[in-house]
């Protein structure tokens, strides 16, 4: 059962890889161009410099906590994959079974 290991470290990496490329592409890019606007309207929505009432912001972060969700649920399913012992054949159980009886 090594090619179930094989799959569930893949998956996992993948999770990992798609949530860093994916937040290094749309929350610090989104981050480092609202650097750039300075929009002063309104100093109670600034916080680090960030206008928090920026519409790209209500665009871009609940795809990206959707994105960051479905990273993590692959990440938990290519951890279980990787490290759940493989399981135990047919035909041991039946013998297992066959010898109790016996006894």
């Amino acid at each position: 059962m090594a090619k179930d290991k094989i799959i569930g470290a893949i998956v996992m990496i993948v999770g990992v890889l798609i949530a860093v490329i994916y937040t290094m592409g749309s929350v610090v890019d989104l981050y480092m161009t609202t650097l750039g606007n300075n929009v002063n309207w309104d100093a109670a929505f600034r916080l680090f410099n960030v206008d928090l009432l920026d519409w790209r912001l209500f665009v871009v972060a609940p795809i990206w906590l959707i994105v960051i969700l479905i990273a993590i649920i692959a990440i938990w399913i290519g951890y279980s994959m990787l490290t759940t012992p493989a399981p135990v054949p047919l035909e041991e159980l039946e013998e297992e079974l066959a010898a109790e009886e016996n006894a």
